[in-house]
């Protein structure tokens, strides 16, 4: 069966069946391999992916419901020449060690950014509570999701600022 879907902006035929993953689409069709495969079974965040601005486990998502939706990947945000602001805000923060995790991680935090640019500890932890990090570098997270907050604050044209 072909479906059209809309990842980072581009719309993207693909023959797949209507249950097939998220994930597969995107790591084996669009060469997009941020997402990772981690349990298969939406428990550990490794594949989180962001459909119309929420933050979707992409391994347990059939790609029939994400139909006429944005799809948003961790390669959507920034290039490696071009970090967008949160992954510049990663990269400044030595966020991360293994790396496994993190794009599952960015996309989290990304969908909270969308909904809230100014979020507390509690807030971020609540946003991350599905992504699976063994690697300890919980507290350089919050900090990177922070200031990303910053940069895309600091990025955008104020409104408070006078006319003269």
């Amino acid at each position: 069966m072909s479906i059209t879907i809309n990842v980072n902006g581009q719309a993207h035929q693909v023959d797949a069946e209507p249950d097939t993953p998220l994930l597969y689409v995107l790591r084996n069709d669009l060469d997009l391999h941020a997402a990772k495969f981690g349990c298969g079974l939406g428990q550990c965040g490794a594949c989180t992916v962001m459909i119309d601005d929420q933050a979707v486990l992409s391994c347990i998502t059939p790609i029939l419901l994400v139909a006429g939706r944005q799809v948003t990947t961790l390669e959507g945000l920034g290039t490696i020449d071009k970090p967008g602001p949160l992954q510049a805000a990663f990269i400044e923060k030595q966020s991360a060690q293994c790396g496994y995790c993190i794009a599952g991680m960015m996309m989290s935090a990304a969908a909270l950014l969308k909904r809230n640019l100014k979020p507390n500890d509690g807030e971020i932890r609540l946003a991350l509570r599905n992504n699976l990090c063994r690697c300890g570098t919980h507290m350089r997270i919050l900090a990177a999701v922070k200031r990303a907050s910053e940069l895309i604050e600091a990025a955008s044209p104020s409104t408070n600022r006078s006319a003269g």
